[in-house]
């Protein structure tokens, strides 16, 4: 029996936040996907990552570890950045995807849920969030197409909201669950053997409207002014340009050069 040998990159989401396990500790999807595929996990996601970050740091230690399946979740926190450039991450994303690829690894990677519709932001802000978001997944569509990853939609129905945690941010534990699923069923869909599927009803308790109202009112807001120097700005400067209707950021003929 061949060992699977499963290296996972990105931010928060696959660091496991929003799955709390006794003793202070995440789970999070990577965890489930790897007990179902009886696979050896090691998780180099990090919280608060960005594309970049995660090729210069977590792609150098996944590649040392020669794993035979990788998973690439990353991006969300890219388009909250006034920098922007979803051109320039496209090639970073398929640079890591290609070095990956050629080491022998099965490589997942995923359509990204839109933060406006998520946090359920206001027109203004959200259209704009919403074409950023738009832009990275198709880039990331074309780089699915163009090296055969193990490629899961989570833009359309992961939007219920017992899907995502008190901070709307992170999945919850359902949440986490699903992506697990999603990723479990598109493997075998492909043809690749998977043992069992992860189960998708929650065992942990969910957090009550109470629990999620304080959450909003003492964490949610401390978690708002901690960002506030480096969101808020780019966040204005995305209602403005709306307000007087530029043209978006990139065009589609851009996204699919990324070859």
């Amino acid at each position: 029996m061949v060992m699977i040998r499963f290296a996972a990159l990105g931010d928060s989401v696959t660091s496991g936040y929003g799955d709390p396990m006794p003793g202070g500790r995440w789970r999070g999807w990577a965890v489930l996907l790897a007990e179902a595929l009886g696979a050896d996990l090691h998780n180099l996601a990090v919280s608060g990552a960005r594309i970049g970050d995660v090729a210069e740091r977590q792609l150098p230690v996944a590649l040392d570890l020669r794993p035979t399946h990788a998973s690439v979740l990353v991006g969300m926190n890219d388009t909250l950045r006034g920098d922007f450039d979803p051109v320039a991450l496209g090639y970073r994303l398929t640079d890591m995807v290609e070095q990956l690829t050629a080491g022998g690894a099965t490589v997942m990677t995923a359509r990204l849920p839109d933060p406006g519709r998520m946090f359920g932001l206001p027109g203004a802000i959200a259209r704009p969030l919403g074409r950023r978001m738009e832009a990275l997944n198709e880039v990331l569509d074309r780089i699915a197409a163009d090296h055969a990853t193990i490629h899961v939609d989570l833009a359309g129905s992961a939007y219920h909201r017992n899907n995502w945690s008190v901070d709307r941010l992170h999945p919850s534990e359902r949440g986490h669950r699903l992506l697990a699923h999603r990723f479990a069923l598109a493997m075998r869909d492909a043809g690749h053997p998977v043992p069992a599927l992860p189960g998708l009803e929650a065992t942990n308790p969910e957090p009550t409207v109470g629990q999620r109202v304080w959450w909003m009112a003492t964490q949610g807001n401390r978690w708002l002014l901690r960002r506030s120097t480096d969101l808020f700005p780019t966040l204005a400067r995305m209602v403005v340009d709306e307000m007087r209707r530029r043209p978006p950021e990139i065009t589609a003929p851009e996204i699919r050069n990324l070859r």
